[in-house]
């Protein structure tokens, strides 16, 4: 693995632990140069499925796309880095087991995922993503989702 800091290949795994219900493995590695030490990680590299967009389009589920936005919505709020990736980890979890027989899933599928989880975890964030993800045509349908959140 090459070194961020100083480009050296060689490096050394300092502490290797388990994510995701097996599915991911997080290494702390540490550069023989110059001794910074950095995080990977491993996961199985399945067979990509799609996603049916609303508008009709279809791309590639793209892992990146998910978690910025589950950071978008916990921007500033209590949560540490290994929290939002067991939460995306989850989310990706269970997207590709839907997905399963069809290799396809909508991004309403995606998005209602994404609030239900984050409704659970914090209000907050969940008023941020539905604002985004529910498009909101005036402030009374924003109103309402949030009373129905009870925030």
């Amino acid at each position: 693995m090459r070194c961020p800091h100083c480009g050296t290949i060689e490096d050394k795994v300092v502490e290797s632990r388990t994510l995701a219900n097996g599915d991911a493995v997080r290494r702390r590695r540490e550069c023989i140069s110059c001794s910074y030490r950095f995080t990977s990680y491993e996961r199985i590299d399945e067979i990509q499925f799609m996603v049916a967009k609303r508008d009709g389009r279809r791309e590639p589920f793209d892992r990146i796309k998910l978690e910025r936005g589950v950071i978008r919505s916990l921007e500033k709020r209590p949560f540490s880095q290994m929290q939002i990736e067991n939460l995306v980890n989850e989310i990706e979890d269970e997207t590709a087991i839907l997905s399963k027989g069809s290799r396809e899933i909508t991004s309403t599928i995606i998005g209602d995922l994404v609030l239900e989880r984050l409704g659970k975890l914090d209000k907050v964030a969940y008023i941020r993503f539905a604002s985004v993800y529910k498009q909101f045509k005036d402030l009374d349908e924003f109103i309402e989702e949030i009373k129905k959140v009870g925030v």
